[in-house]
């Protein structure tokens, strides 16, 4: 094994001499960013909030390390923080026992951590490879959306209760419009305007538009009398970095909270290669499921030992790092240094950003989260696949992260298997240029009456069996066609079951009628029957490597005269 597989970031480490800019400037952006979520993420969790900024400090640099995607920035998530604080609640209470409630946060993240690096270790993240492009463009946009309307309490000023839903934010806002605070919202407004200018006006300074922006907001909120009037700041920030402990690993203990921990280890997996997916369906860059797993496992394994919750791949901020401008994954390393600094040097100035400022830049990221084009191009093309994204997005913006997600993936399961259990099966003839051709796309070519060429294209297995055998049923019961050959080039694979079903009705054929052949089989497809013993059962003369070589053999068996000479092998009764 490379050493490049074993630390990936030696890939990306010499692209940093031309980039390291870029990924300054998006590193101090989603510094700016992490501020206020870090705070409101850990008491989410029923965590002090300074167990926030150890998070986000802690797992971004290890997850860029060992993950593969570019973008993806790890720490502190709202869906992560709310599986925490619903886990550990079962318990123990925050409220009463804090200490303990602490000591088995780091031993849920310890074991969520373990259990994603082990998948990662044994290959499981091909799995992600069968979530489809429709659930993570619905997830990508339904999060945007709801990334959005959580931040309108910040751009009207008004106190929305904690956990409201869309349509609760909605309904609230309007019923207490009244109590819009003017100054907040001029600072939001204002501050996502210039955001706007900047990017799309000065392109100069188009690359920086929302570290600007930031700066400039905050300015207009001073400006505007700050506290004075209203203008919310995220308060004091405490001054010093994660201390080494290590998580309590009782017996225990790690019985008590390793069912919860699977289902955290599996929604942070989900959620991070989802969020990593979709931003390079922009960036194109290619994401190694194995390896994200192996990042997140190991950002949360060492982030236990260092005062840190279980985190994740967030869409706020890694929205914010793509579109700050971010080249590599020295942009999270930047971030999280940065945020050590402000805590330790600039903990006093930190601490007046304004609330509606940083609002403001988060309604335009939850805006560019939205892929108008590839939904778009998703529902010009496919009434199923929007079934999918609308499933995704409704899920994610009227349930839960975790169920918008399943929601989708088990809608796209069903239609691939819906798909792949009715499998084309075309009736073959020649046409007058003597070549093969599906019958409906050419009704002048004809058939030997007294062999029925089929193809399938599709695999053979347990789900497909019923559409096949239908099929065939009709064809036996018509009692006319005696012989069967199957054109196989277009099968995938054959399963168990449907070589046990295929050998039985071969069988039944051979007893009755003539037979069912099989021509051009590829290798993977006859594995099964070969290993299986089902080859040595129906006999291995009704294999053949083509067609014509296999309609030549099968006529030789032919007992009956043709009606009419369709192949040269074709025996036409010769009247008189």
């Amino acid at each position: 094994m490379s050493l490049k597989k074993i630390f990936p970031f030696l890939i990306w480490l010499p692209l940093t001499k031309t980039t390291w800019k870029d990924d300054l400037i998006a590193g101090i952006t989603g510094t700016i960013i992490v501020i206020p979520q870090a705070v409101a993420f850990a008491m989410i969790a029923g965590l002090p909030p300074v167990y926030g900024f150890y998070t986000a400090m802690i797992t971004p640099i290890i997850a860029a390390l060992f993950g593969s995607s570019y973008h993806l920035i790890s720490g502190p998530t709202t869906a992560i923080s709310i599986v925490v604080y619903s886990t550990l609640v079962k318990f123990v209470s925050p409220e009463t026992e804090l200490e303990t409630y602490i000591s088995l946060a780091l031993v849920l993240t310890f074991l969520a951590g373990f259990f994603q690096f082990m998948m990662g270790i044994l290959r499981m993240g091909k799995l992600v490879n069968f979530v489809s492009h429709s659930v993570i463009i619905g997830f990508t946009a339904g999060a945007g959306i709801l990334i959005a309307f959580k931040q309108l309490q910040h751009v009207f000023g008004i106190k929305v209760p904690q956990g409201s839903t869309i349509l609760e934010i909605l309904a609230y806002i309007a019923n207490h419009l009244s109590e819009t605070n003017w100054y907040v919202f001029i600072v939001a407004t204002g501050t996502l305007f210039i955001a706007l200018i900047i990017r799309f006006l000065i392109k100069p300074l188009s690359k920086y538009y929302m570290l600007i922006a930031m700066v400039l907001g905050s300015v207009l909120a001073i400006l505007l009398g700050g506290d004075v009037n209203g203008i919310e700041t995220v308060g004091e920030i405490p001054s010093n970095l994660p201390p080494f402990r290590i998580p309590d690993l009782s017996y225990d203990n790690v019985n008590t909270l390793s069912s919860g921990a699977m289902v955290l280890a599996l929604l942070g997996l989900i959620e991070a290669v989802a969020i990593g997916r979709s931003i390079a369906l922009h960036t194109h860059q290619k994401i190694d499921g194995n390896q994200e797993f192996i990042g997140q496992g190991v950002s949360n394994l060492v982030a236990s030992f260092f005062s840190s919750y279980a985190g994740s791949g967030s869409f706020t901020r890694s929205g914010v790092n793509h579109q700050a401008g971010a080249k590599t994954p020295l942009s999270a390393i930047f971030a999280s240094i940065f945020l050590m600094i402000v805590l330790l040097l600039l903990a006093n100035y930190a601490s007046y950003l304004p609330k509606a400022a940083m609002g403001g830049i988060i309604l335009l990221v939850g805006y560019n989260l939205i892929d108008f084009h590839h939904i778009k191009q998703v529902y010009k093309s496919s009434g199923k696949e929007l079934i999918i994204l609308a499933i995704t997005l409704l899920g994610t913006l009227f349930f839960d992260l975790e169920f918008a997600l399943l929601a989708g993936i088990i809608t796209s399961f069903f239609f691939y298997l819906d798909r792949t259990s009715k499998p084309n099966i075309a009736v073959i003839a020649l046409n007058k240029e003597k070549r093969f051709v599906n019958k409906i796309r050419d009704l002048d070519a004809v058939e030997c009456s007294n062999l029925k060429i089929i193809r399938i294209d599709g695999s053979i297995y347990f789900g497909s069996i019923e559409k096949i055998s239908d099929f065939l049923s009709k064809l036996y019961d018509e009692n006319k066609i005696q012989h069967v050959l199957i054109a196989g080039e277009g099968i995938n694979f054959i399963d168990l079951a449907a070589a046990e079903w295929l050998s039985n009705e071969i069988l039944k054929w051979q007893k009755n009628r003539g037979g069912i052949y099989i021509s051009g089989l590829k290798i993977i497809s006859q594995d099964v029957l070969e290993k299986g013993g089902f080859i040595d059962k129906i006999g291995k003369d009704i294999f053949f490597k083509d067609k014509n070589t296999a309609i030549a053999e099968i006529h030789k068996r032919i007992n009956k005269p043709c009606e009419f000479k369709v192949f040269e092998e074709c025996n036409v009764k010769v009247e008189g």
